[in-house]
C-alpha cells in the first residue's frame, strides 16, 4: 500500500510539471533520402544544416536528378554548389600544391 501511494504521489506531482510543446518532424525525400528536421535540411552522415544547404543540394542533385518526388523547395533555383564548382575547387587547389612543390624543388635545386 505504501508503495502505490509514492507510485500515485510521484505521478501527481509530474502532472503539476509545465511540458513543453517541443515537436520534432521528419521529412525523408523519397527520391535521394534527403532529410529536414523541423523543416531545415539536414546533409544525412553529418547533420550539418546552413542557410544555403537546399540550395546547394538542389545544385548537387534535385536539379540534375529530381523528379515529381523530391521534396527539396529549392529544386529548379540557380545558385549553390555544383558538381562542377567542386570539380574546379580541387582542380585549383591540386594546382596550388604543384606550384609550391615546383617553388620548393626550384630553391632546393636550383
Amino acid at each position: 500500500m505504501l508503495k502505490t501511494t509514492l507510485n500515485l504521489s510521484r505521478r501527481l506531482k509530474m502532472a503539476d510539471k509545465q511540458l513543453s510543446d517541443l515537436v520534432l518532424q521528419r521529412k525523408e525525400c523519397a527520391k535521394c533520402g534527403a532529410i529536414w528536421i523541423n523543416g531545415k535540411h539536414m546533409f544525412s552522415g553529418t547533420a550539418a544544416s546552413y542557410d544555403r544547404s537546399e540550395l546547394d543540394l538542389a545544385g548537387l542533385v534535385c536539379n540534375k536528378l529530381g523528379d515529381e518526388r523530391c521534396i527539396n523547395p529549392r529544386k529548379g533555383q540557380d545558385g549553390g554548389q555544383t558538381w562542377e564548382y567542386r570539380a574546379g575547387f580541387i582542380d585549383g587547389a591540386t594546382k596550388a600544391k604543384r606550384d609550391a612543390l615546383d617553388d620548393l624543388n626550384n630553391i632546393v635545386n636550383p
